[in-house]
């Protein structure tokens, strides 16, 4: 079954419990201007520099048991990043975004035989 059709029936079967505030948990981790590659505050930007906190975030999710996390992507669009002055890196952010958060949740499904989903994060920016 594909992933879409896994999830249409696991919602027509259950109530889905999607994750929290990604921003808030990323800052738990106390990144520094380092990790952000100097564009403090943008945390797409550790979808590619520290990949690990982005994984440990989504990781913490599936731990406490939601069946789906929002990608890391909330400010992945032009408006957002140019702010950052890198508004030509919207794909690589959010393929990069996508990619951590489809390997957590296939990791976790794996665990346990139980379809994990990701939802992608679209933000509408600061503007």
């Amino acid at each position: 079954m594909n992933s879409g059709a896994s999830f249409r029936q696991a919602l027509s079967e259950r109530v889905i419990v999607a994750d929290g505030a990604m921003g808030t948990m990323l800052q738990a981790y106390d990144p520094t201007l380092d990790d952000f590659d100097g564009h403090e505050g943008c945390n797409e930007v550790l979808n590619v520099t520290r990949p690990d906190i982005v994984r440990g975030v989504h990781d913490a999710y599936f731990a406490v048991g939601v069946d789906c996390v929002e990608t890391n992507t909330f400010g992945a669009n032009l408006a957002a990043l140019a702010e950052y002055g890198i508004a030509d890196r919207v794909f690589e952010l959010s393929v990069a975004g996508a990619r951590l958060a489809r390997e957590s949740a296939d990791g976790w499904s794996r665990g346990d035989g139980r379809p994990r989903f990701v939802l992608g994060s679209m933000g509408p920016g600061t503007k």
